[in-house]
């Protein structure tokens, strides 16, 4: 039997132990946090605990509003802004939410043009949204520079941190007015995330639940759930070795690293194998036993090209050759290794069969 091994954790990543443990204790705690009796009380009193780790995880001293994920996080973030701004590389989600956003280009790099963003601020305030770290490439963005800019311009900053673990950069809770964040990226329950936000001003109230600002019962399962797996420390250092590992290999293998020149997530790595659709290498690798993407998971099973390669200056024929590999808490270099070899075979498989 051919043994499984998971490499898409950037789309979702196993819940933990102590996140599932956590949720048990919550669905026992069945009264709604929002009645005045003592049940409610107590389950009111679980609910804010978990909101403080949450916040405290990210080292972040303002609200923290429970929402059911980054993308409805973007939302409320962005409904009350006049003008928003976004770089050219954020996530569907983001260019949802944002309508008919101003955007900043990047370079093939994939980090934000810095001038180009000074140039569009001089021309008035806005909500500035940019990713910490791009889903399908891995790319990191300097945030304490752009936030430099936002603040000089008296524009706000909103960072998408769905893809970042917790406490990772200290830039985000100095500099940002606006974080959205994700729970299935880092070992919560899927259908929770939250906003930090840093002056409720900045947001349109909506009334209902959290501070006035989302509707509907309160999650006090996947809260606690959350909470749970944001107190277990994440291993960057090890994924971190071991991208550097599959990124050489890959090269010396005649494929190409995506975003290579640039600052990327240690846990994502985008690669292309020239000469091969991605469709045909995902194929091969998932009955190989691997499980990658390509691009983020909103968009992989879609025909249309990538938006974020596309605006890296790929053009549209190598960007369909790019596969993601993604690490979790359980990926080991025995998973690397194995996915170099099978990675190498398809790439000799697919010429032979040009040939």
């Amino acid at each position: 039997m051919i043994q499984r091994r998971y490499l898409d954790h950037a789309a979702a990543t196993p819940v933990t132990a102590a996140a599932r443990a956590a949720m048990a204790d919550g669905l026992a705690r069945w009264a709604n946090p929002s009645s005045p009796h003592a049940e409610g009380r107590a389950a009111r009193a679980a609910l804010e605990d978990a909101r403080g780790r949450i916040a405290a995880a990210y080292h972040w001293r303002g609200e923290c509003l429970l929402t059911s994920g980054a993308s409805e996080s973007l939302a409320i973030a962005m409904a009350g802004a006049a003008r928003v701004i976004v770089s050219a590389v954020e996530h569907d989600a983001a260019l949802r939410a944002a309508g008919r956003a101003e955007a900043v280009p990047v370079g093939a790099d994939g980090v934000v043009d810095l001038l180009a963003l000074d140039r569009l601020l001089a021309t008035g305030p806005a909500l500035v949204a940019v990713q910490w770290a791009n889903s399908e490439t891995g790319v990191r963005q300097p945030i304490a520079a752009v936030a430099e800019r936002v603040r000089a311009a008296g524009a706000r900053l909103l960072v998408d941190a769905a893809q970042m673990p917790a406490g990772a950069d200290p830039d985000v809770a100095a500099h940002a007015d606006l974080v959205a964040l994700s729970a299935h990226k880092r070992g919560g329950p899927p259908g929770i995330g939250a906003l930090l936000v840093r002056d409720l001003s900045l947001l349109r109230p909506t009334g209902g639940q959290e501070r006035g600002y989302r509707s509907g019962t309160e999650n006090l399962p996947a809260a606690l759930g959350y909470a749970a797996a944001l107190g277990e420390e994440e291993p960057v250092a090890a994924w971190t070795a071991m991208r550097d590992t599959l990124d050489d290999a890959v090269r010396r293998s005649g494929g190409v690293v995506v975003g290579a020149a640039s600052r990327r997530h240690p846990a994502i790595g985008a690669y292309r194998m020239p000469g091969t659709a991605a469709a045909a290498q995902l194929i091969r690798l998932d009955l190989a036993g691997f499980a990658v993407s390509a691009g983020s998971a909103c968009a992989s099973g879609s025909l249309k090209p990538s938006h974020v390669l596309a605006a890296m200056g790929w053009d549209e024929a190598a960007g369909r050759e790019v596969v993601r590999v993604s690490f979790g808490r359980d990926t080991g270099e025995e998973d690397v290794t194995a996915f170099v070899a099978a990675w190498r075979e398809v790439a000799r498989a697919t010429r032979r069969f040009a040939a």
